[in-house]
């Protein structure tokens, strides 16, 4: 296949590299409340155009000190923040190595910064900005302010907002028992994501002339 009709996530993206996020935490103030896991799930996209998931990085985050945990957060996930054996680290440190990882791909895939994909996404970005400013980060590889919502995609797609139905819908297993860890709402968001995605292009909906 020649190198000029490859295509390219970059194109598919203006230049976005989408990058799926999660967040589990101790209530519903970003400012706060604390972030107890992060889960970002990195796409890829092959010759053909085809979007899948390739991997994805998890974290158990130590609460800030000071921060608010609702005791009804913590029987909603089923999160316990002081287990011994929970390996949580400071989240300044958390999002320095998901940073360092969300610059790698996207240098990787010639992207020019990273767009975050979420399932009710101003939820999360709201909490991973609120966390950038705690830590005083200066080099945040995301959108301040744009973001792929998938619930507002499969709202659109399969009628459905809430993830374990719109996935139903997508035919992509979900399993309530292992909800709410970050990790594997991560990852189906990112499927529902890829499904959305694949399935637009393969009804005829816009995609960049790759040459």
């Amino acid at each position: 296949m020649g190198e000029e009709s490859i295509h390219r996530i970059r194109d598919r993206f203006r230049g976005f590299l989408p990058i799926v996020i999660d967040l589990e935490t101790g209530g519903f103030n970003a400012r706060t409340d604390a972030i107890l896991e992060v889960a970002a799930t990195i796409v890829r996209m092959d010759e053909d155009g085809v979007l899948a998931v390739h991997r994805t990085l998890d974290f158990h985050v130590k609460p800030f000190e000071g921060a608010n945990i609702e005791k009804s957060a913590l029987d909603f996930t089923g999160i316990d923040p002081w287990h011994p054996f929970r390996d949580a680290v400071d989240e300044a440190e958390v999002l320095a190595e998901l940073f360092r990882a969300v610059r790698k791909e996207i240098r990787e895939q010639d992207c020019t910064r990273a767009i975050m994909v979420a399932h009710n996404a101003h939820f999360d970005a709201g909490f991973i900005n609120a966390a950038v400013e705690r830590c005083d980060i200066k080099r945040n590889p995301f959108h301040p302010f744009t973001f792929f919502d998938t619930a507002t995609l499969s709202g659109l797609a399969y009628g459905q907002t809430v993830l374990a139905k719109a996935c139903a819908e997508a035919g992509i297993d979900f399993d309530n028992s292992e909800a709410h860890s970050a990790a594997y709402d991560a990852e189906r968001t990112a499927e529902l994501f890829c499904e959305i995605v694949n399935r637009w292009r393969e009804s005829g909906g816009w995609m960049p002339d790759f040459g």
